[in-house]
């Protein structure tokens, strides 16, 4: 295994949590959700309806960009579950921290949007999963994993990809 961390990227609703659990369990690393680190202001815009902008991304950034780095600094190995939709935005997730590799989780729109019509009390809405794609730029130097499939399928898929790495 090549990587010393994962972030787990993809739109809300892929499945970032759930695989990155999966992932960290089986591997023994630590399970971060970026989610947990919104500021409050963040979610009440969220929770409105609202989607974030830069603005509002960019120190949620930097603080999961710290936590990564101080993960790693005190010899453990990270999995990060966040969205990282933009290039700029996995830049900065990545600074500083070498070894840290991207896995990104693709379905399609009406796979997700099904799932996330499901899933109560959250409070990303279903209805904003179409500015998700809209600012979604796939990234080219990563694990593209399917989520097509049960969970346990898509972490085995995950780790024998970066074992052949």
């Amino acid at each position: 295994m090549k990587a010393a961390g994962l972030i787990v990227m993809g739109v809300s609703g892929c499945g970032k949590t759930s695989v990155g659990r999966e992932l960290a369990a089986r591997l023994g690393w630590d399970f971060f959700d970026a989610d947990d680190y919104h500021p409050p202001e963040n979610v009440a815009k969220m929770t409105s309806g609202v989607p974030l902008d830069d603005s509002d991304r960019e120190p949620w950034l930097e603080e999961l960009n710290g936590m990564l780095r101080r993960t790693l600094s005190a010899g453990r190995h990270p999995v990060l579950a966040c969205s990282a939709l933009k290039e700029r935005y996995r830049d900065v997730l990545l600074r500083g921290n070498g070894g840290v590799r991207i896995v990104y989780l693709k379905g399609s729109f009406d796979l997700i949007f099904g799932r996330m019509q499901k899933r109560p009390g959250h409070y990303f809405k279903a209805g904003m999963l179409r500015s998700q794609f809209d600012a979604l730029e796939e990234p080219e130097d990563a694990i593209p994993a399917g989520i097509d499939r049960p969970v346990a399928e898509i972490a085995a898929g995950i780790l024998a990809d970066l074992e052949n790495d």
